[in-house]
């Protein structure tokens, strides 16, 4: 079934938020939440993760119903992605060194920026190029 376009983006403009503090902080604790996030949003699809709940329940409703749908697999695909730059981005600031800490979470922070700024989502458009591959691989 198709998804509401408006909640990855929502999704992701709270994403950026989080990934600008966890840069300005410095943060493993935040950037661990948000790896929860990616990770929720990566297994059950974006409507399972706290962004997509919080969208669904206080956001839609006073926004009216959607126009425009979307599949959900690419933007389950870009949690995933989401998910392995958070992870790399903990690993960095948990472990060292940290500078991979601040670079992967400054990509995943990038990313997140284009998809809630420019409805740009790299991790869909990713999907889409591996799906073309695969297809024509076979």
């Amino acid at each position: 079934m198709d998804i509401d376009v408006r909640g990855p983006r929502f999704g992701a403009a709270l994403t950026a938020v989080v990934l600008a503090a966890v840069l300005i902080t410095g943060n493993a604790w935040l950037l661990a939440w948000q790896t929860l996030a990616f990770a929720l949003g990566a297994a059950g699809g974006v409507g399972r993760s706290p962004y997509g709940w919080l969208f669904r329940t206080a956001v839609r409703p006073r926004i009216g119903p959607p126009t425009e749908f979307e599949p959900p697999e690419p933007p389950r695909f870009a949690q995933m992605v989401g998910l392995a730059f958070a992870v790399l981005g903990l690993v960095g600031y948990a472990v060292g060194p940290q500078w991979l800490g601040t670079a992967a979470t400054a990509a995943a922070l990038a990313a997140a920026f284009l998809n809630a700024v420019f409805g740009y989502c790299l991790g869909c458009e990713m999907y889409l190029l591996v799906r073309r591959l695969t297809v024509r691989a076979e």
